[in-house]
């Protein structure tokens, strides 16, 4: 089976939610207030389905004050069913409800002159001409069928029907990431917590979880419906109500995004192409309402290119709550409950970028030119540009991401931990390395143990640069570890041993985390967790606790002074041993606990003494 979401437009009035009750036999308008006052004030679902294909309507206003709930169905259309009253023609919601469309790229619309029955044929000649040659001037538009219908009239409803069943399936790009933002949200007794909403992107599952990052929370999914009828998975273009389980921290209102935790993230400002409409200009430094998917919020419009009013160009969003977007997803702007414009989010991610740079970047994402904006990217983040995020900053899976990163000159392309850097940082990476052997000639280290070092380089581009200085003469590498050439050492394991050990004794009864020691003495982590291991297995090291190591000397120095506390005052905890010892809780504690290891000492409540 497969879905598409049409969406029905036009002026109020003009038939829409009659023509769909005659084509499914469904009312859209099934709330009471809907029913009173005769029109639809918010989103009605119905779908038509033949053996292959489900048809799935999004019925929306045509009432000019109730445009925001127009916008809000029109995210979700892979198609659009326009009615326009033979009569009386393209009306001003009709007009601006297309101009919409063509603002989100609905490509594909089917113009129903309904109520046909009651107009003449000069004038149903004269609306077609007219409903043409203006489609004609909105470029993201094409009129797939234009069809004379009344509903007292079956056989113009079944031809609408098989003109909308053989609608071109487009193929939607996705990278598989779970997109979904909530129209509906209500709670059914025995049932619990359900939303309803349009997948937009990848699909889920009964039992997976999913994630709203506004609200930090993360729910599972306990039932699935598509069309009143329970599902495994529903998919992207699929009307879904998901019953969700999980306590609601705060209330899931329309608009609140569904996705997979750990995908996107929010971001205060980010980066769009504008547009306006009609004979609307986009203002510098503006307040409107944004629409995008369900959501509406207020933001600010800051021109990319100048101060003066544009009728298209770059800008940024400004809003006072962070937003989870992604790449290329559509929004609306309007102000004063008129549409002005729209346009498609470019950068969601906010980089920190110089404006001349910025507009570059932009251009290239604008005409989804991925080389170019990688190139860019990675020639502005010296350190590295990470590939992670690249389905929300590109919409690109990870290893499509990866198949551009290849295709680009001078640089060097993590794959494994998804980063891209300039091959040009190679050589400040290989000056860093060669001053820490310089530094330190018994240094020993590995790619993992340098990237805790230097915290910016991945571990294959660690790799990359210390076979390099092998190859150079510079380094040796033995059993998974590096050494200077030069230096000749007969036993590794023996000369880590006793750096450490005497790394020990200078600290005397304060000693550093075992971490802190490699570090200082630029050794990798494995052998110097082996190192002291063997230490301890000799009696030469005792661990007291998870990271503290002390020699046993130092050890045995420090309880004989213990005990002649106890000996002198009769006992020893933590206020009395810190006045002969001033050093850190974590040692009196381990130095006292430690005592507990001696036959002839005991132990009340937090007091120590001798028996």
């Amino acid at each position: 089976m497969k879905y598409i979401i049409v969406g029905t437009a036009g002026h109020v009035d003009h038939g829409k939610t009659a023509l769909i009750e005659a084509m499914t036999g469904f009312s859209g308008d099934s709330l009471e207030e809907e029913k009173r006052r005769g029109i639809t004030i918010d989103l009605s679902f119905s779908h038509l389905q033949n053996d292959d294909i489900n048809v799935a309507f999004i019925d929306v206003p045509g009432h000019e004050k109730l445009l925001k709930n127009m916008i809000a169905g029109a995210f979700g259309f892979d198609a659009s069913l326009v009615v326009v009253d033979a009569n009386e023609g393209l009306k001003p919601q009709t007009i601006e409800h297309l101009e919409i469309l063509n603002l989100l790229h609905v490509k594909n619309i089917i113009i129903a002159l309904t109520k046909s029955d009651l107009a003449t044929d000069e004038i149903l000649t004269t609306r077609e001409s007219e409903i043409r040659e203006y489609i004609k001037t909105l470029q993201n538009l094409e009129i797939f069928d234009l069809l004379k219908v009344s509903i007292y009239d079956q056989d113009s409803i079944q031809k609408l029907k098989e003109s909308l069943f053989s609608l071109p399936l487009l193929e939607k790009e996705s990278n598989g990431l779970f997109r979904y933002y909530i129209d509906r949200s209500f709670s059914l007794s025995g049932v619990g917590q359900v939303v309803t909403g349009t997948v937009l992107d990848g699909s889920i599952a009964v039992g997976d979880k999913i994630f709203a990052p506004e609200l930090n929370q993360e729910f599972k999914i306990k039932n699935l419906q598509v069309h009143d009828h329970d599902v495994p998975n529903a998919l992207s273009s699929q009307r879904t109500a998901i019953n969700l389980q999980g306590t609601l921290k705060s209330p899931l209102k329309r608009g609140t995004l569904l996705c997979k935790k750990g995908f996107i993230k929010g971001f205060n400002n980010v980066d769009a192409w504008v547009e306006g409409i009609a004979s609307h200009k986009i203002k510098h430094n503006t307040s409107v309402n944004l629409f995008i998917g369900t959501k509406q919020v207020e933001a600010k419009i800051l021109l990319l290119e100048g101060v003066e009013p544009i009728e298209r160009g770059f800008a940024t969003l400004c809003f006072k709550q962070k937003l989870f977007l992604v790449h290329n997803e559509p929004f609306i702007l309007s102000t004063s409950g008129r549409t002005i414009g729209g346009g498609r989010i470019l950068n969601p991610i906010n980089d920190p970028l110089k404006k001349r740079v910025k507009l570059e970047l932009l251009s290239a994402l604008r005409d989804d030119d991925f080389d170019r904006a990688f190139s860019i990217l990675s020639s502005t983040h010296k350190r590295g540009f990470g590939l992670i995020s690249s389905n929300q900053r590109f919409g690109l899976s990870h290893d499509e991401a990866i198949a551009v990163a290849d295709r680009l000159d001078d640089v060097f392309v993590d794959e494994q931990g998804l980063v891209i850097y300039p091959t040009l940082i190679k050589t400040e990476l290989k000056q860093i390395i060669k001053n820490i052997y310089a530094k330190n000639q018994y240094a020993l280290l590995s790619p993992a143990s340098l990237s805790l070092k230097i915290k910016w380089a991945s571990v294959s581009l660690l790799q990359d640069i210390l076979t390099t200085l092998c190859d150079e003469g510079l380094l040796k590498l033995e059993n998974g570890i590096y050494k200077n050439a030069e230096i000749k050492i007969d036993d590794i394991n023996k000369l880590i041993e006793d750096k450490i050990f005497e790394t020990l004794e200078k600290s005397d009864i304060t000693p550093d985390a075992p971490y802190n020691i490699y570090d200082a003495l630029d050794i990798d982590k494995k052998i110097g967790d082996n190192a002291l291991k063997n230490l301890t297995k000799a009696r030469k090291v005792v661990r007291l606790a998870h990271n503290l190591f002390v020699t046993s000397q130092v050890l045995s120095k420090i309880v004989a002074k213990m005990r002649d506390i106890m000996l002198k005052e009769g006992y020893i905890d933590i206020s009395s041993f810190k006045k002969h010892f001033n050093i850190s809780r974590k040692y009196l504690v381990a130095y006292l606990d430690y005592l507990d290891e001696f036959d002839d000492i005991n132990k009340q409540d937090n007091r120590r003494s001798l028996i």
